[in-house]
């Protein structure tokens, strides 16, 4: 049974993620767990314990975090009504990648869904700040969903590589099932103008060997900038869902934290699939 962990803040860009994982594994058996996070209320150091008010406080805060995760709950078996899905509920007095690295290492994650953006997130950024957190120490796969993003079947599955780094089969076998399940056509794309070393195009056709079961395509887009491939891409063809892997400090950090979206002009329109290298 896959286990999907459903980070919430009871936004619109929230729930939007979470209708996805439910229309996208609706053929799987799943756990769909449920998470909301929320924080204590700071008091003066002077005090020795919080008063009154801030116990109530708090306390009307951890029922709010509660019933907002019940009436999540109701809404999915309202709309989805899908018996190969059970629904489990965490709300926690914690850091949200604290509590996701707890809830990962006590019973297993085997996919993140999550909003690009949390409830107050600023138009001119990527992603928001927790879904960059959960990015930066991730454990198992993640699924970035844009807000205004409808379902729809990846029938084209677009990952980029710059063929530079290592993987194990297992890292890579979540975009093989999608593919399979929905008979998609994974482009394994590659941004450069330089010609690929000895060890690139190993990891080249270690890569087209692994996808053989897929329909798949190796295009080199040259003179271009990732974002500029992607967008054309999304453009041109039916590609409606995004896979890279975190090799940090290297070309998935440089695309897209060590750049302003209003300088690269790029808008992440469609779902991202982000796996983590093999250090993680």
């Amino acid at each position: 049974m896959i286990k999907i962990l459903l980070p919430t803040d009871f936004s619109k860009n929230s729930w939007n993620a979470i209708s996805y994982a439910c229309q996208l594994f609706k053929d799987e058996k799943c756990t769909l767990v449920l998470l909301n996070t929320y924080k204590s209320i700071p008091y003066s150091d002077k005090l020795v314990a919080p008063n009154r008010s801030v116990t109530g406080s708090m306390d009307e805060i951890k029922d709010a975090s509660i019933n907002g995760l019940e009436k999540i709950s109701q809404r999915i078996e309202n709309e989805f009504n899908n018996s190969k899905h059970m629904i489990s509920q965490v709300s926690s007095l914690n850091g949200l990648t604290g509590e996701i690295d707890e809830i990962h290492e006590q019973y297993g994650i085997d996919f993140i869904v999550m909003g690009t953006k949390g409830a107050t997130g600023a138009e001119k950024t990527l992603f928001g700040s927790n879904t960059v957190d959960v990015f930066n120490v991730l454990k198992c796969p993640v699924i970035a969903v844009p807000q205004d993003f409808d379902f729809a079947i990846p029938k084209e599955i677009s990952f980029f590589t710059d063929y530079n780094v290592l993987f194990e089969e297992s890292q890579l076998q979540p975009i093989i099932d999608i593919a399979s399940q929905y008979e998609s056509t994974v482009n394994i794309i590659h941004v450069n103008d330089k010609k690929l070393s000895y060890d690139q195009v190993d990891i080249r056709n270690k890569l087209e060997k692994l996808f053989k079961s897929t329909s798949c395509a190796l295009p080199t887009e040259k003179n271009k900038s990732v974002p500029e491939a992607i967008e054309e891409y999304r453009k041109e063809g039916e590609v409606n869902f995004l896979a890279m892997i975190n090799n940090q400090h290297s070309f998935f950090e440089n695309l897209f934290f060590k750049n302003k979206i209003n300088q690269i002009g790029f808008q992440l329109s469609i779902p991202f699939l982000v796996i983590p290298s093999i250090s993680k």
